[in-house]
């Protein structure tokens, strides 16, 4: 064989390498996970049970993605709270709010979730109302697992919705 035609496969090996790659990566990225809704409704008392789970968590590092009391972001520690307490919920933030039926905020229960919006985006974060005006939530990156007060200012200005699982 000619070096040429050792160095052809190499070269289409290079040139296809890039290419699945960018299918592989464009895969997961365009598949959007579909927003079902929870197979049970949660009772007062599982909703009293996610709230228990998300306090525990109070202090544990945000991480983008994180659903793990190793880290957490807004919508997986919904997903970790509610799991924990026998509900499955999706793991976006979008596909929480599609999944759950909107509330007024004058029936809200601990359990319930609030959605504001971040940086633009519609209903771009989430928490668990916890009662007396209060909510859990992974706040951003650098923060941790905290309780927030609905009524303050900037979480106020934010407000999209609450929302029952």
């Amino acid at each position: 064989m000619t070096p040429s035609h050792r160095a052809f496969p190499a070269r289409v090996s290079l040139r296809l390498s890039p290419l699945l790659l960018i299918a592989a990566l464009g895969g997961c990225a365009s598949s959007p996970e579909v927003a079902e809704a929870p197979r049970t409704r949660a009772s007062d008392e599982t909703a009293l049970k996610a709230v228990g789970n998300a306090g525990q968590m109070i202090g544990k590092p945000y991480r983008y993605a994180g659903d793990t009391p190793a880290g957490f972001d807004c919508s997986g520690l919904v997903r970790y709270s509610y799991g924990r307490a026998g509900i499955s919920m999706p793991r976006a933030t979008a596909a929480q709010r599609s999944a759950t039926t909107s509330i007024s905020v004058r029936s809200l229960r601990p359990g319930d979730l609030l959605f504001f919006d971040q940086e633009g985006k519609k209903a771009s974060h989430v928490g668990i109302y916890v009662g007396d005006g209060r909510f859990i939530h992974a706040p951003s990156t650098g923060g941790h697992v905290r309780t927030d007060s609905l009524g303050a200012d900037y979480w106020k200005k934010h407000f999209v919705e609450a929302r029952r699982v």
